[in-house]
């Protein structure tokens, strides 16, 4: 590839492993509610002991001491509702590790990067490949120092990992360190408590098939009813029998209810979490459930009638429709979101455009072309340094979420959805595609442009385009013709070689001046024609 990085191949993109809804306990009286909070902070405390000990174990741990574990906490509170602890806390530091794991591997690259800056002279130029010396003393100075920290923290974190040792705080780090700065979270202590409280409770409980309406722990019917069951020590708050605890509220779900209500009636396992948005002073319920995988088409049938490539950008997706052969059909489609605001309102944009782009895809039945984006290592400031606005930029592009939700959706709307490397579709796309699809009357864009790199990436087809036409004149100002990158590279031109038989009716063949013979230009000893010829000497006296 001259220098390139080699490209990995296109693929089509797997369905979702699962599903989760979410649904509002609405209207929950005052009993309810200390039922509720009771119950999640009794296994709160239990989960919150467990973690203790499966952190203590370390990579030690073994099939007996989960055992052990469980027994324990079966004693206080259920079988069941010790299963679902215990997964949650294998999970937990599961995560944990693959944590520690990223984090080594983001601190070993800022050591690498810095000491590879540190030994260039200062002021010294980098390239594409790599960075460059630092701009002045002082910097060279800040980062040998940092240099230090860093490395600081890459001995004591591989020193943890050694040893299986993990942090992790139940209710989230983030949450324990503003405890410390409420002022500047203006928040009082009251309200921090409260939200502390709510996110270091646990109601959590998996779903078992065959059992009715496939939850055995918390029971949600099909009509919306919601029981818990209670804990050994909290049974006497049961209201229902078998020591269940009934709330008065009926529970919806509006989102895939159909799918839910499906599983529910068939019982079916569903797996349910409740919990408390402190902020809202709301309760919800969230039911998931697993999905069996499903078979994803041939990419050469997902390429039949060719694709929709999307550039995905901080503020919008720019959509270009190809077809089979790779050609622009079309204009370009915008599909614009909005990212400032809460979370939730950037979740519902990002919903919002991709509901339009696939509206769009299916109506002519093509498959969507995306990027595999990854930016986690472009956040680093070791890498882009000052770069603050663009460390800023990838940083709120919600790669993650849109991936996962356009992932989900359009395996709901059936469309392929299909994966390419994300190398050199701006660069490319804007150098070969931008200028010939600008008209008059369309302006296309860098993003435009990108759009069909990617889509033609995913058809299998090169993205830089095919030889230019012969110029005007043979003068070297117009400069070489470029050649289309392909497998086999064209040799040079030359003369078109010579046809046997006659070019027209009164040329018989082997006559004329041959396009592919130099020695038919009219020069000093050269002939036009093959015969020999011959001047006469003529007389002195003339």
């Amino acid at each position: 590839m001259g220098g390139l990085r080699e490209l990995a191949a296109p693929f089509v993109v797997p369905g979702p492993s699962g599903v989760a809804v979410r649904g509002r306990l609405k209207h929950l009286t005052a009993a309810d509610e200390g039922v509720l909070r009771r119950v999640g902070d009794h296994l709160g405390s239990l989960a919150s002991r467990d973690l203790k000990a499966r952190c203590t174990a370390g990579v030690e741990h073994e099939g007996g001491r989960w055992a052990e574990r469980k027994r324990a906490l079966s004693q206080e509170s259920s079988s069941r509702w010790a299963g679902s602890i215990t997964k949650s806390t294998h999970d937990q530091w599961a995560l944990a590790r693959r944590g520690q794991c990223a984090h080594i591997q983001g601190l070993e690259a800022g050591v690498r990067t810095i000491t590879h800056r540190l030994s260039l002279p200062v002021g010294a130029k980098g390239s594409s490949k790599a960075p460059g010396g630092y701009g002045s003393r002082q910097e060279w100075f800040a980062k040998s120092r940092r240099l230090r920290v860093l490395e600081d923290r890459l001995d004591a974190v591989r020193a943890d990992r050694e040893a299986g040792v993990v942090h992790v705080v139940r209710g989230g780090k983030r949450l324990l360190n503003t405890r410390h700065h409420l002022e500047a979270a203006q928040l009082t202590e009251v309200q921090w408590r409260q939200r502390w409280e709510a996110g270091r409770r646990f109601l959590a409980a998996d779903g078992e098939s065959g059992k009715r309406f496939g939850n055995e722990t918390i029971r949600v019917t099909p009509d919306g009813e919601v029981s818990i069951k209670l804990p050994a020590p909290l049974a006497y708050l049961a209201n229902a029998p078998h020591g269940r605890n009934t709330l008065c509220v009926r529970v919806s779900f509006a989102h895939r209810g159909g799918q839910w209500a499906d599983r529910v009636s068939a019982n079916r396992s569903v797996a349910y979490r409740i919990h408390e948005d402190v902020q809202r002073s709301r309760w919800y319920v969230t039911a998931s459930w697993t999905v069996p995988p499903v078979k994803t088409v041939p990419l050469e049938a997902a390429r039949a009638g060719g694709m929709v490539g999307v550039d995905t950008n901080a503020d919008h997706l720019a959509a270009w429709r190809l077809d089979a052969h790779g050609n622009p059909v079309g204009a370009p489609h915008r599909f614009g979101y909005d990212l400032t605001g809460t979370a939730a309102h950037r979740d519902a944009q990002v919903r919002h455009a991709l509901i339009h782009l696939l509206h769009w895809a299916a109506r002519h039945g093509l498959a969507i072309a995306v990027e595999d984006l990854d930016f986690q290592a472009e956040k680093t400031r070791e890498k882009h340094g000052r770069q603050k606005r663009f460390r800023k930029l990838i940083s709120g592009m919600p790669v993650a979420r849109l991936r996962a939700r356009l992932v989900s959706m359009a395996a709901e709307l059936d469309i392929p959805l299909v994966a390419v490397d994300p190398a050199y579709t701006s660069r490319w796309g804007a150098q070969h595609w931008q200028k010939p699809l600008t008209a008059k009357t369309r302006k296309t864009t860098r993003h435009d442009a990108a759009a069909v790199a990617i889509g033609r990436r995913a058809l299998g087809h090169p993205i830089r385009r095919r030889t230019a036409p012969p110029p005007a004149h043979r003068s070297d100002e117009q400069g070489h013709r470029t050649v289309q990158a392909a497998l086999v590279a064209p040799g040079r031109e030359e003369t078109r070689p010579r046809i046997p038989g006659p070019r027209t009716r009164s040329v018989p063949p082997g006559h004329g001046a041959k396009a592919g013979n130099q020695c038919a230009q009219h020069r000093s000893g050269h002939t036009a024609e093959h015969g020999s010829w011959q001047q006469d000497s003529l007389p002195l006296s003339l």
